[in-house]
């Protein structure tokens, strides 16, 4: 079973804010799949179904952010799902706007809704697809993660969210190594 997470903050006022890119690559892998994102349980939204014979998750933990770790190890521990098994989806403005990194494990890298997985789980070695937000030295890095996107950033982002999709869909398919090499 594998577990798909995407990070943001719940509430229609945090739609489309730049921390929200995981919640929005989500949203376009679950188009993709003909998925709704819609139970109610685990500190979280969730929808679990059959891919290609196997038993996927996608979750949106509606905890904010800096406590995403709570619904994670929640449905990790209902499902008994192991680690290797999970991959998040996130923000990270150290990157251009709308570039994938896929790793196989590392640290937060200040990133609060990492830091709260990592603690909740007791480890830093899952998969991960940081989709990059950029920054801007004339914005705090709050007002910046949690103001909206530019136009010419959504465009951006919009590519990146469906190239995350992308990878995703070539992680289950072929392997987490597979989709590495093909999106990094």
């Amino acid at each position: 079973m594998k577990l798909i997470v995407g990070l943001g903050n719940p509430g229609k006022e945090y739609d489309m804010t730049r921390h929200n890119t995981g919640f929005y690559c989500l949203d376009v892998l679950s188009d993709e799949m003909n998925q709704s994102i819609d139970k109610e349980k685990f500190k979280g939204l969730y929808t679990k179904f059959k891919y290609k014979g196997e038993d996927v998750i996608l979750l949106k933990p509606q905890t904010y952010m800096n406590n995403s770790g709570e619904s994670v190890a929640a449905v990790m521990q209902f499902f008994k799902i192991p680690l290797e098994d999970l991959l998040v989806i996130y923000d990270d403005m150290d990157m251009p706007t709308g570039k994938l990194r896929l790793r196989e494990k590392g640290s937060a890298g200040g990133h609060n809704g990492i830091k709260s997985i990592i603690a909740h789980v007791g480890t830093q070695n899952f998969k991960r697809i940081r989709v990059g937000i950029s920054k801007n030295k004339l914005y705090s890095v709050v007002d910046w993660v949690l103001g909206r996107y530019s136009k010419e950033e959504e465009k951006l982002i919009s590519e990146g969210a469906k190239r995350a999709a992308e990878a995703v869909l070539c992680y289950l398919d072929d392997g987490f190594n597979k989709a590495m090499n093909k999106f990094n």
